[in-house]
């Protein structure tokens, strides 16, 4: 048996909200050369009710016809095949997604209150789950994990200021991440062999210390370092971790990368839910940098009234 965790993030460019890293584990039938050929045959059977595939790159589920709905019905699938069931709203999301308590903000009220699914139906997220939960099982896969991190600006701005840079704290919660899901998703019966497969970070290409830090390994085996990859192996561990671009290829990162983007875009929705209450006329931000600049001339006084420190809401680059 193999262990497949895959890796993504969302929001690592916005200067507001948070940036969210996800892992989704997988146990599979099989050894680690044949693990991609079967996790990918058993998911092309994963269809959402639209008959269009489950999971895929979120910002492409994201930008098309079905949108929102899409997203959230693909990331609270994987959650049900997880987790056994659809979480019913952010206390409950939180939870299955083992997310650390987080340092208060404003808007925490709003997100405390958001009952899910917002978008999707509950009734037919549950039916796919059940449909797709038998389809993989016939292929000898199975999904076990899905978890998440959060770093909030206050959280992002202190991690600034030890030292890190942008790429570096995005390869530090990841690799955190999956090292500690891959000691979590072993289970009672370790994997023969366990596979990382994460989005490339940016512009990075060399990895090797962060994996021999994060997993513990004395000797790691740099396989390949490509402008399309870099893959590391751990002897002693019998893993393998890589670093490829369009990792959203494969499905493990692709329910990450919708699992982050979803859980971004509801700490978002009652960002803005929460703001646009305290300033009448105040238009809704996805945090991207222009439109955030414009949000922090309009919300200023909003944010001052309020007592609220720009360094608790504003990420700096």
């Amino acid at each position: 048996m193999t262990l497949v965790i895959g890796t993504d993030e969302a929001g690592y460019g916005p200067n507001l909200g948070p940036l969210v890293v996800a892992a989704t584990a997988w146990r599979v039938d099989a050894g680690p050369a044949a693990a991609d050929a079967t996790l990918a045959a058993a998911v092309a059977e994963a269809l959402r009710p639209d008959g269009r595939p489950l999971w895929a790159d979120s910002k492409q589920v994201l930008r098309g016809g079905a949108g929102f709905a899409a997203l959230e019905t693909g990331a609270l699938a994987g959650l049900a095949l997880a987790a056994g069931g659809v979480p019913a709203g952010w206390p409950a999301l939180a939870a299955t997604l083992g997310v650390d308590p987080l340092p208060p903000t404003p808007e925490d009220t709003s997100l405390a209150a958001l009952g899910l699914p917002c978008a999707a139906a509950g009734d037919a997220v549950s039916t796919t789950a059940a449909v797709v939960h038998d389809r993989l099982a016939a292929r000898g896969v199975s999904l076990v994990a899905i978890r998440a991190r959060l770093v909030r600006p206050c959280a992002f701005n202190a991690l600034l200021d030890r030292g890190l840079n942008k790429s570096d704290l995005l390869s530090q919660t990841t690799l955190e991440l999956a090292a500690a899901l891959a000691g979590e998703a072993g289970g009672p019966a370790p994997p023969s062999a366990t596979l990382v497969w994460c989005d490339r970070h940016g512009g990075r290409r060399r990895y090797a210390g962060l994996v021999a830090r994060h997993f513990g390994a004395t000797l790691v085996h740099a396989a390949e370092e490509t402008p399309e990859r870099s893959a590391y192996e751990v002897p002693a561990a019998a893993l393998r971790v890589e670093f490829t671009v369009g990792g959203e290829s494969r499905a493990p990162v692709a329910l990450a990368s919708m699992t982050a983007k979803y859980v971004r875009e509801l700490s978002m929705r009652a960002f803005n839910d929460w703001w646009t209450a305290r300033c009448p006329g105040l238009a809704p931000t996805a945090g991207y940098p222009v439109d955030a600049a414009r949000w922090r001339r309009e919300a200023a006084a909003a944010v001052d009234r309020e007592g609220v420190a720009w360094d608790a809401l504003w990420r700096r680059a």
